[in-house]
């Protein structure tokens, strides 16, 4: 049942200590949560009532089924943008089809997520690579803070998935620039920085909320042209089945796609990181997924839009001194409050506030480290970065995933088409054999050819491997005697990989040359005896270890090439020549 409801692990053992580390952190996320939560709401194209809505139930039930004691489940900007991108094809964001399309969505999310985790298919997650996730994450940071402008500078910005269209709607409006507006919304911003800056566990946005209320309210700013959010509903809402057609699911699935995966892979990657400070419990990928999907269903019921674990408020539970998911059920509990006698605090709140909170939390999401880092380290991944970036930042967020999705499968592709070959040489005054390329010191005798290849060995790299080894071969310029393929790092062969090898090892044998193979572990060598290859091979031919192929080879090379000889003229066989002719 632990497995199942990772609650049980922990609650049983609860202690005071607990409770008091618990109680710290869920007050502090908490509070940090009713601002954002409220602004995340907005930027999704929902009212900012449902931001809280989104704050309570998904909470309660990641704490129940999650593994991770950290992570705090909420509204986040990425799924915000993501939402208002995806449904605003559909409907007038604010408008009550576009609410309740948003929860449905919500429920389908969950739904994708909780039936990867029953069927264990948290891996498919993998395929997405880090590059990629990064070049879109950075791309739709900027879009999200951008799209933030029209709120901030009080002007009309028509809404946009594009940030040259956004800009230059800027530029073109800004004779309409509000100067009250532009100050609060800065304003908030300097807020949130240097308390920041000063110390993380004091809730920015919070202050800035409470700040700007107080100063439209004490200076009647609305009547000069701030807006602000004006009526907020008071109370808990209320469980209601969210309105599901075909027609709906059908348009919905694309999105509910790419929120269930981008959201979990942004819940996975800071529970990650946060795990590894605390070692009193493991992380569970596919119990993860399941956690998230449980707290997404579950909210779709209460009117939430989906939700996912947040980098800032799981960062600020685990410093704040969270020791378990009772830090979330807290944090629950007092969003509840706030929605049963708290609201109408937010009647004067100016939508620049929330702006100002929007846009801190995604500029910071703006990764160049990694992009500084990978143009040193691997310029390859430095391109796909780039590449999915641009695309996000020019054709739109939904096409910007959907590259940087083909491209990490296209690189897995490649790389598992096209793997790392070497030649091995050997080390001088010792057993040990490396890749002549990056030790130029090493002996290389002319009569043999030491490979390895550094892959599964399959249908899609099979051919690969026969035109590397043949080439080779053909550099030996015909003094060849004895190949070794070095298969340590090879984990599998398959029946394309074993046709292969029968092809290559009887033109070799026709041509007087002797195979060895070293290394092989044991699922290789089971393919190699089930497949008969290991009689064509012999079993004497399989060795530990390079050293031990030479030197036997050495010891009884010119009984085997003799032998290769005796047999194909015992066969009758044409000898073909040189077969790199």
């Amino acid at each position: 049942m632990k497995r199942f409801l990772p609650i049980l692990d922990w609650l049983p053992r609860y202690s005071g200590i607990d409770f008091k580390g618990d109680l710290s952190a869920g007050l502090t996320v908490g509070v940090m949560l009713i601002p954002q939560g409220m602004a995340y709401a907005m930027l999704a194209g929902l009212p900012p009532i449902y931001g809280l809505y989104a704050s309570t139930i998904p909470l309660m039930l990641y704490a129940i089924f999650g593994t991770s004691r950290q992570l705090a489940v909420g509204p986040v900007a990425m799924v915000a943008l993501l939402i208002v991108t995806g449904v605003g094809h559909m409907a007038e964001p604010g408008s009550e089809t576009f609410i309740g399309l948003a929860i449905l969505l919500a429920l389908m999310v969950g739904v994708i997520q909780l039936s990867l985790g029953v069927f264990r298919l948290g891996f498919l997650v993998n395929f997405l690579s880090h590059p990629v996730i990064s070049g879109f994450t950075s791309a739709a940071a900027l879009i999200i803070g951008l799209s933030q402008l029209k709120h901030l500078l009080g002007i009309e910005i028509p809404r946009s998935n594009f940030i040259h269209e956004i800009l230059i709607s800027a530029v073109q409006s800004i004779d309409q620039l509000h100067l009250p507006t532009l100050g609060i919304g800065v304003g908030g911003i300097v807020v949130i920085l240097i308390l920041k800056r000063l110390n993380r566990s004091i809730p920015g946005p919070l202050v800035a909320v409470v700040l700007g209320v107080l100063l439209v309210y004490g200076f009647a700013l609305q009547e000069v042209g701030v807006k602000i959010v004006q009526e907020v509903p008071q109370g808990f809402p209320k469980f209601t089945i969210p309105a599901v057609s075909s027609d709906s699911l059908t348009s919905l699935l694309p999105i509910a796609i790419t929120i269930a995966l981008v959201g979990f892979m942004e819940s996975i990657a800071v529970a990650k990181a946060i795990q590894a400070k605390h070692k009193n419990y493991q992380l569970d990928a596919n119990q993860e997924l399941i956690g998230l999907g449980m707290a997404n269903i579950g909210g779709a019921f209460f009117k939430a839009f989906p939700t996912t674990g947040g980098f800032s408020r799981t960062a600020v539970n685990d410093q704040a001194g969270a020791k378990t998911g009772m830090a979330s059920i807290i944090s629950a509990v007092l969003i509840v409050l706030t929605l049963l006698f708290l609201t109408p605090l937010f009647y004067y709140l100016p939508q620049a506030i929330l702006a100002s909170i929007i846009m801190v939390a995604v500029f910071g999401l703006i990764d160049f480290k990694e992009a500084k880092h990978l143009w040193k380290a691997d310029r390859t991944d430095f391109y796909m970065l780039l590449t999915t970036f641009i695309a996000t930042l020019t054709l739109g967020i939904e096409l910007g995933i959907g590259i940087g999705v083909i491209l990490s499968l296209a690189m897995v592709i490649y790389r598992s088409a096209y793997p790392h070959i070497a030649s091995l040489g050997k080390v001088p005054g010792t057993q040990y054999y490396r890749n002549v390329e990056r030790f130029p010191q090493v002996e290389q005798r002319p009569d043999i050819l030491v490979m390895r290849f550094d892959a599964p060995l399959f249908f899609a790299n099979a051919d690969y491997f026969k035109q590397k080894l043949q080439l080779m071969a053909q550099e030996k310029e015909g003094e060849l005697r004895l190949i070794i393929l070095n298969a340590e790092a090879i984990n599998n062969l398959d029946s394309s990989a074993v046709h292969m090898l029968q092809d290559c090892i009887q033109e070799f044998q026709q041509n007087g040359i002797v195979f060895y193979i070293t290394g092989a572990i044991g699922p290789v060598r089971d393919v190699l005896y089930k497949s008969g290859l290991i009689n064509q091979i012999g079993k004497d031919n399989l060795f530990m270890h390079v050293h031990h192929a030479v030197a036997h080879f050495d010891n009884v090379g010119d009984e085997q090439l003799e032998l290769l000889k005796h047999h194909a003229v015992q066969t009758n066989v044409d000898q073909p020549g040189n077969l790199w002719d």
